[in-house]
């Protein structure tokens, strides 16, 4: 039986975490969510490093990533990602709240498939998620290799 891969969301803020569950879960998207809360804990999952070296062998089929993060912030993260072969390809989301283009622009410098930035407003916000989550987890075909998923 296929399951699911899994979609890592790395997120601080613990508001921004529980209405993105909600979304999910209003849209039926069943993936499963893994939540990281900083920079070090998502690379710490990504490179199966500390608590997370004996976590399941498979990449997440996307990468939601809150730019203002403890420890590690987003865009070194991502450098990171897109600087390991075996990472590269997982298709990465930056979900923030910065509208500055320089923020955009290095995002897309350094390879991030999409820039979102969220909404304000609850009603919006969950749309936007609904939207990520569906388009990511299920719609969008990545190349073979990229996300292993199980059997």
């Amino acid at each position: 039986m296929k399951t699911l891969a899994r979609i890592l969301l790395v997120e601080d803020n613990p508001n921004d975490v529980e209405m993105t569950l909600e979304a999910f879960a209003e849209c039926n998207l069943v993936n499963e969510i893994e939540v990281v809360r900083d920079g070090q804990e998502a690379l710490d999952y990504l490179f199966h490093q500390g608590v997370y070296a004996d976590r399941p062998q498979n990449n997440p089929a996307a990468i939601l990533l809150d730019l203002k993060l403890p420890k590690i912030d987003g865009m070194e993260v991502l450098r990171r990602i897109r600087a390991d072969e075996k990472l590269k390809l997982i298709p990465v989301v930056i979900m923030t709240s910065s509208r500055e283009e320089r923020d955009v622009a290095e995002g897309y410098q350094l390879g991030v498939n999409a820039y979102v930035v969220k909404p304000v407003d609850f009603p919006h916000f969950v749309e936007a998620i609904k939207g990520v989550g569906v388009f990511w987890a299920l719609i969008n075909h990545p190349p073979l290799g990229s996300v292993r998923r199980e059997i």
